[in-house]
């Protein structure tokens, strides 16, 4: 199986990427979307990811600048630039053409999957210029939502369903088979500062630096003193799905009332 991982990073993408990667997960391309900070400084994140994992040679495509309706409201908690401040020293161009991409690498490959880590935008996009190639998607896992718990960004709304409500609503009625790794899962997953020393190897310090701006943020703010491993789940279902259980539900994302804005819920 291969695999096209559509992300924004942020501390808890970084650690997805480098779990799919150091796991063997055939990852083929990276496509980058605005989410928890700029498109700039989310692709130039990427990019410093793949150099340190040494994967310099996995093509990396930006796509959405901005949602579909809204204007971009970056992720606070993840700090400046999507890693906390932390100096990646990156400027690469950006491509703009994740969706051309994402459709070209469908057609091309048999076998294909894709992870959707941040806002739908890219997803919702390519499925509104072809969607019957984005039906031959193998599946399509998305970390996102909060089906029976409280969201992240309101109080009902998880925070890349709220960025993008109208994309994500494209992609939840589409006929793609889909796996949503929703916030009543990730909830449950979560690292103190103290247990990155637990990592071996060259990419400790990164992930513990990026991680400890992460934890010192909700600290200071909402007096935890851990991280929640938001997208490393999605990935760890793709190396392990039967490890998990799964539901099967028909979900609604909500695009009209300002209150209720974002949320994913059982029709």
């Amino acid at each position: 199986m291969k695999y096209i991982i559509d992300t924004d990073p942020g501390y808890d993408d970084a650690m997805a990427i480098m779990l799919a990667v150091k796991a063997g997960l055939d990852v083929i391309a990276l496509t980058t979307v605005c989410g928890n900070s700029t498109i700039n400084n989310i692709t130039n994140n990427a990019n410093h990811v793949l150099k340190l994992l040494d994967k310099s040679n996995i093509p990396i495509f930006s796509g959405a600048s901005k949602p579909m309706k809204n204007e971009l409201t970056e992720a606070v908690v993840h700090g400046e630039n999507g890693f906390g401040g932390v100096n990646v020293n990156e400027t690469l161009e950006l491509s703009n053409n994740a969706v051309e991409k994402i459709l070209f690498l469908i057609e091309e490959n048999e076998e294909i999957s894709l992870i959707a880590l941040g806002p739908l935008t890219n997803i919702a996009n390519a499925i509104l210029k072809n969607p019957k190639t984005m039906s031959k998607l193998k599946e399509l896992i998305i970390m996102g939502g909060a089906v029976k718990v409280p969201g992240n960004q309101s109080k009902v709304a998880e925070f890349n369903i709220f960025t993008d409500p109208e994309a994500a609503k494209i992609v939840f009625d589409s006929d793609i088979k889909k796996t949503l790794i929703p916030l009543d899962v990730c909830n449950k997953i979560q690292l103190k500062i103290e247990d990155f020393d637990q990592i071996k190897g060259e990419l400790k310090e990164f992930l513990k630096l990026i991680a400890s701006s992460y934890i010192h943020f909700l600290e200071k703010d909402e007096g935890v003193k851990s991280a929640i491993m938001y997208d490393p789940v999605a990935v760890y279902y793709c190396i392990n799905p039967d490890s998990c259980k799964s539901e099967d539900l028909n979900l609604f994302v909500e695009t009209k009332d300002s209150l209720n804005r974002g949320m994913t819920n059982i029709k």
